[in-house]
């Protein structure tokens, strides 16, 4: 079974998935980063593709892509540094980022490096769904891997019911229209909108992300879905951290967040 599908069986509220860009603050930070999560608790590691024009993020991940394309990170060192982290990492792993250089790799080689490495899904924001799902829902299945869209206040109930039956995992939340990182705390506006998705009765659990940071955040957050998506503050943490409180940092942060 996916460890995705299997994490959400066992643990249906308050997940938590953090986001970070692969090679970044350095370039081999990668598997450190994640037997820290690990070890902290996190129940999703969602690993930013570095992208060289990231257009759905804010200026705190733009800069950390920028600085992991500058340190020499690309898929190919990406799938070479995960190559041995299952031997330390059972936590479900996404890859996220966008869908020009996996096009570029080749889907299916991609696809397959994912499947050797260990990877559980994939979020691609500018993959049209009717494409993926005609084209390349086929070549996911084959490598076991689960393709996580996202939704937003705009996205029409017929949109969202038809992402909730062509993908399994979970559907990403995007809690406002803006970009990440530029949102804080949870508003009247966002909880209405929370409240009319979990009263489609949809199949897949959501999870919430945009403006998630601290366990104030969270814990509300997890009050409207089955947890939540910290990304911009994660990167903050690594950034204010030297090679040497790394490890500590991060499991300081995680079990804050989770209280």
């Amino acid at each position: 079974m996916n460890r995705i599908t299997k994490l959400f069986q066992e643990k249906p509220n308050n997940v938590l998935n953090i986001y970070f860009t692969a090679g970044f603050p350095s370039l081999n930070n990668t598997v450190a980063v994640l037997e820290a999560l690990q070890e902290a608790g996190a129940d999703i590691a969602e690993i930013g593709m570095p992208y060289s024009d990231p257009v759905a993020d804010g200026e705190t991940i733009q800069q950390s892509n920028q600085v992991a394309l500058e340190n020499g990170m690309s898929l190919k060192v990406l799938f070479e540094q995960l190559q041995g982290a299952r031997t330390k990492v059972s936590l479900p792993i996404i890859l996220m980022g966008y869908i020009n250089p996996v096009l570029q790799f080749g889907l299916e080689a991609f696809c397959q490096k994912c499947q050797e490495v260990g990877v559980d899904g994939l979020i691609l924001p500018d993959l049209p769904m009717d494409e993926y799902y005609e084209e390349y829902k086929p070549i996911f299945d084959k490598y076991g891997l689960l393709n996580i869209f996202l939704i937003t206040p705009q996205t029409s109930e017929q949109r969202i019911r038809r992402i909730d039956e062509i993908s399994n995992g979970f559907i990403y939340m995007v809690s406002s229209a803006s970009v990440t990182g530029g949102t804080s705390g949870i508003t009247d506006t966002m909880e209405a909108y929370f409240n009319r998705v979990n009263a489609m009765n949809l199949r897949n659990p959501r999870l919430i992300g945009f403006g998630i940071k601290d366990n104030a955040t969270f814990t509300k957050a997890s009050q409207y879905a089955a947890g939540a998506i910290i990304g911009s503050q994660f990167i903050r943490v690594l950034q204010n951290s030297s090679q040497e409180t790394l490890h500590q940092d991060i499991v300081s942060y995680i079990k804050a967040v989770k209280g």
